[in-house]
């Protein structure tokens, strides 16, 4: 047993020194308080780092197929009421969804920003006394209200008991409205009288939107859109004036959850038309992303970039629609953003290596600094023998 302790001890490679052989000096004393001060400063260094999440961030392809897309957004527009303010979205699958009001709010705003009214989109129309009934009577007691859709029925038995079921029924025809006066359930329902008492307001309209996960588009129009043929159309209403005013203010818009830390490019921008008409366009570019933070929890949304252009009137020869224009396309690489911390083993070798080089580097100077003495001594020494 003897022999094992004894070559144990010989591989110590600390050796102890007597302490009658130990030499201590006011210059030792004051590198070694320099030096504890600055290993305890990297060392909370190095804590304040290992407590910091790192932020990685991977780049693989996106193998998801179909799926939807979530779009939110909140949109101010000083100079276009919300009656006539509507949200359209197709895409290149053929999917289209026209004046959407699902999931949709409008305020009504003065020209200082004040809301006036807050209203959720609906489709339907307030009951009203003895309506014109499809035959051209009025209607009477004990019989069931059919409003006329004024030939744009697609079957006899088709009833249009709204103003907004008749443009409905316009729409699908591919019709354009031309007098609201001459359709009852419109002046019943005071829709254009609404329009007029809404002149000279603007609008804030937000909310969200599902459409497929595909390249496509939404806009926000003056009025209301229709297909005939292959082209896109816009009712705008004979009571309009020809000139329409898209100045906006995008507050916030957001394809999926929004991420922490995240800033969207286009939250926040605002932009004023300074002639009549006009298309405002913004071309999106959409990527996929999986944000991962420190706790583990997961979500799965998107970040964007955009370039965008204004195509006024003037330089239109086909006479675009008015309105702003979000042209989306999806990226096939999607991001995965990942929160982490530094692992505890590499904060641990920083923190040896830290203490081990700060003291190596301490006896180093140590070591020239008494040499340095013991010789200015000896030669001091010299001098006066």
């Amino acid at each position: 047993m003897d022999k094992v302790y004894n070559k144990i001890r010989i591989l110590d490679a600390y050796p102890k020194i007597n302490e009658d052989f130990y030499s201590r000096t006011f210059s030792g004393g004051v590198i070694t308080l320099v030096s504890s001060i600055f290993i305890f400063v990297l060392f909370f260094s190095e804590l304040r780092l290992y407590l910091h999440t790192v932020t990685n961030t991977k780049l693989v392809v996106d193998t998801s197929r179909g799926g939807k897309l979530h779009i939110n957004f909140d949109v101010t527009f000083p100079a276009i009421p919300c009656t006539l303010l509507s949200l359209d979205a197709m895409d290149i699958s053929g999917e289209q969804h026209l004046d959407i009001r699902h999931d949709i709010f409008k305020k009504r705003i003065d020209s200082h920003g004040n809301v006036i009214e807050v209203r959720k989109d609906g489709i339907g129309a307030p009951k009203i006394e003895k309506p014109l009934q499809r035959h051209g009577g009025r209607l009477e007691h004990n019989e069931t209200y059919c409003g006329s859709c004024y030939g744009a029925e697609m079957s006899d038995d088709q009833c249009c008991n709204s103003c907004e079921e008749v443009r409905d029924a316009y729409q699908k025809r591919g019709w354009g409205m031309t007098n609201l006066e001459l359709i009852d359930q419109c002046k019943r329902e005071g829709f254009i009288q609404k329009v007029q008492d809404e002149m000279g307001e603007g609008c804030n309209i937000h909310g969200s939107l599902e459409v497929n996960k595909v390249a496509g588009n939404f806009h926000f129009v003056p009025g209301k859109s229709f297909h005939q043929s292959s082209f896109h159309l816009l009712d705008l209403l004979a009571l309009q004036t020809e000139s329409h005013n898209i100045s906006h203010k995008i507050n916030k818009l957001t394809f999926g959850d929004s991420i922490p830390r995240l800033v969207n490019p286009l939250d926040g921008v605002q932009w004023v038309q300074e002639t009549p008409n006009g298309a405002y366009q913004y071309f999106l570019k959409v990527v996929p992303t999986i944000y991962t933070d420190i706790r583990g929890r997961t979500i799965q949304s998107n970040q964007f970039s955009v370039t965008e252009h204004y195509k006024g009137a003037e330089a239109d020869r086909f006479r675009s629609i008015p309105g702003v224009f979000f042209f989306y396309d999806i990226n096939p690489i999607k991001v995965t953003v990942t929160e982490e911390h530094e692992p505890f083993l590499h904060f641990l070798t920083n923190i040896c290596a830290v203490v081990g080089g700060v003291f190596t580097v301490a006896g180093i100077v140590d070591s020239f600094v008494y040499h340095g003495q013991k010789a200015l001594r000896k030669r001091k020494m010299g001098k006066f023998s």
